[in-house]
């Protein structure tokens, strides 16, 4: 009798035991499932753009946002986790300040110095034309690199003026070696992609404009160049529609309360 109890202690041992190792590895297979489903949640709250503004408008004040020079942010998966912000600053070795925003405050505050200097007289971003978050212009960009086959890994953001003082994303996309692969100048009032680099062999709104079809195969876009040429007009008609999904105007954040 006592060796039938014992046998059934040993099965009911190793039956227990058999149990519990399926159950631990449920447990990871869960687990690991809970991971993918929540780091593209952890990835997208890392602070876009505007809201790295509004910390510089929250703790230095409203007026600190008519002085605003350049948005930069590397490393982007899509945002970055710090964004560096020059401002004007007449007062300022170099006339200008160079801020470090990172998590929901102003991380360091220093003279831009050399860097910046001859960069910022007439060169202030008008916030109130401002209509592209970063968060959009990631969309604009990564929709343009898919039409353009261009594979990357992570973002580098740039919102600074162009020639014309009109604001305007410059969205580097870089790869898995943080080798650049691509460059999309987006305008950030209307969306329009501008031009690209390393994509659609670089062909610009110019290069559109003024290649006339009477040119036929002795235009700058004859032949293959015909179908890039094709293929960007079409990427920056969907741009267009995707700005009308993604806009956002920064007059409207930053008066939202």
């Amino acid at each position: 009798m006592a060796c039938e109890i014992d046998h059934c202690t040993r099965v009911k041992t190793r039956w227990t035991l058999a149990e519990t190792t399926v159950q631990f590895r449920t447990m990871w297979r869960l687990f690991g499932a809970f991971l993918l489903l929540i780091t593209p949640a952890l990835a997208q709250e890392n602070a876009t753009a505007y809201e790295a503004l509004g910390v510089v408008g929250t703790e230095l004040g409203r007026d600190a946002l008519n002085h605003i020079v350049s948005v930069t942010g590397v490393g982007g998966a899509p945002q970055p986790e710090k964004w560096k912000i020059i401002l004007e600053d007449p007062g300022a070795r170099g006339g200008a300040r160079e801020l470090q925003v990172a998590d929901e405050r102003i991380a360091s505050d220093r003279s831009a110095g050399r860097r910046a200097a001859g960069s910022t007289e007439g060169a202030t971003i008008d916030t109130a034309r401002l209509n592209l978050d970063s968060s959009g212009a990631y969309a604009v960009a990564n929709h343009t690199a898919e039409k353009s086959r261009t594979q990357f890994a992570t973002v580098s953001y740039t919102l600074r003026t162009d020639e014309r003082g009109e604001p305007v994303w410059i969205v580097t996309l870089l790869s898995k070696s943080s080798r650049p692969v691509g460059t999309i100048y987006i305008g950030a009032t209307r969306g329009a992609v501008r031009r690209t680099e390393g994509m659609f062999a670089g062909a610009t709104m110019e290069d559109v404009e003024n290649d006339y079809d009477e040119e036929g195969e002795r235009g700058p876009f004859g032949g293959v160049k015909a179908r890039i040429k094709e293929s960007f007009q079409r990427t920056q008609e969907e741009a267009r529609d995707m700005f009308d999904r993604v806009k956002r105007s920064f007059s409207d954040f930053i008066n939202r309360d």
